[in-house]
């Protein structure tokens, strides 16, 4: 067995607190000690031995792979549930394609990923998620979430309008169906025929039902919750504003307690007042970050595809070549992180929790992910004081290694 890892010295971020000077041992593929588990009660002495890192009740752990991360922040590996690819690649493509993306994003911090697809034919639709339910099925990915064709043309964003159809539980089922027991998510525009006992399929079969590039009142917005969906997809995005005398569905959606709030926080799909407004709104336990991210992410500008779509980047901004639309993002959730503490000024601990546990829990994976706690797996996340990505540990193992000494 490889030797033990030990963090030491780095603010910790748990759920229950951050320690200001913790020290994290890893055995194997998971996280065996964090210490001390309490920081208001058991804070770590300033004079802890880092050389010969030692267990509770003295025993030495000599052959530890030792790191001094004293001036970072440690804190779990992130979880993506809305990601279409990166690097160059993208999830509606071949398995090695997929796999880039994949680790395009684990450099950039994403431990957990769901695979999303695009809007296409059902039946190219079913062949891609039997191709994605392999690679959830290896642990590449943690699944997929269906965005489109089930959505409305008139908040279509940048899927194509003659690929796109009504909610008819059958199709959305033979999607179900195709992905083996891999489908976590489906966007659906739940005031279409068929949307509401599309939700209700959905939760019998313990797929998350997401509300999105919908044109849904209030009214409607409240049946399809009651129906049984639990997340906004990207809030504010692809649906009709707040207006005073037609709430829509952001207030229905920021209301209720049983929703879960997508948010991408690269300053070009909200304004940080409306980012503000949303986090504050719903509040910490109700918001997940993600990075709806498109093939450019991780490489930069230039043009590229969005299923039959043509895409310009620019400046970091996707947008569809014909019209102008925001097509998905280029952001990766190490940014997401740190803009949303050093632009937003949200909490730390928010944070982490919009970026790593809520989405686990979304998942029905907390036991495994998403938070810092002995027995997990070993997925964390280095940061410096300046919140820049420094290492990211995967299962154990360096995918970035912080070469901190």
């Amino acid at each position: 067995m490889a030797p033990s890892k030990v963090l030491a010295g780095a603010r910790v971020v748990l759920p229950a607190g951050i320690v200001t000077d913790g020290r994290v041992v890893v055995e194997g593929t998971r996280i065996a000690e964090i210490s001390p588990e309490d920081s208001d009660r058991y804070p770590v002495p300033a004079s802890a031995d880092r050389g010969h890192p030692r267990r509770p009740g003295g025993t030495s752990l000599p052959d530890a792979e030792t790191i001094d991360a004293r001036g970072h922040w440690l804190v779990p590996g992130f979880v993506d549930i809305h990601n279409h690819g990166g690097g160059g690649a993208s999830f509606s493509g071949t398995a090695e394609e997929a796999l880039a993306a994949v680790r395009t994003h684990r450099l950039h911090g994403t431990t957990t990923v769901v695979a999303s697809t695009v809007t296409g034919h059902l039946d190219v639709l079913a062949r891609q998620a039997g191709l994605l339910s392999e690679l959830a099925e290896q642990g590449d990915i943690a699944g997929i979430h269906f965005e489109g064709p089930f959505i409305s043309p008139c908040r279509k964003g940048a899927h194509s309008e003659e690929l796109l159809r009504d909610p008819d539980p059958a199709q959305v089922r033979k999607l179900i169906d195709a992905a083996r027991g891999r489908a976590k998510m489906v966007t659906l525009a739940t005031e279409l025929p068929g949307g509401i006992d599309s939700v209700r399929l959905l939760a019998e079969q313990g797929v998350i039902a997401a509300i999105g590039h919908t044109d849904a009142t209030y009214e409607q917005t409240v049946e399809a919750i009651d129906a049984g969906a639990t997340v906004a997809t990207h809030l504010f995005n692809a649906m009709p504003p707040l207006g005073h005398r037609a709430p829509g569905p952001v207030t229905a959606l920021l209301e209720d307690e049983r929703i879960t709030v997508e948010l991408i926080d690269d300053g070009t799909h909200l304004h940080p007042a409306t980012l503000q407004l949303a986090f504050h709104h719903a509040g910490a336990a109700r918001v997940a970050f993600i990075t709806d991210a498109m093939d450019a992410a991780g490489i930069g500008d230039g043009r590229y595809m969005l299923g039959p779509l043509e895409v310009e980047v620019a400046d970091g901004v996707a947008r569809l070549v014909e019209g102008g639309t925001i097509a998905g993002s280029t952001l990766t959730l190490d940014r997401a992180f740190r803009r949303a503490v050093t632009v937003d000024r949200l909490p730390v601990a928010d944070v982490v929790a919009a970026l790593s546990a809520n989405p686990a829990k979304l998942l029905g994976v907390y036991d495994r992910v998403g938070s810092l706690e002995p027995g997990k797996d070993a997925d964390l996340v280095l940061l410096d004081e300046e919140f820049a990505l420094k290492g990211v540990m995967r299962r154990g193992e360096w995918v970035v290694d912080p070469q901190l000494g």
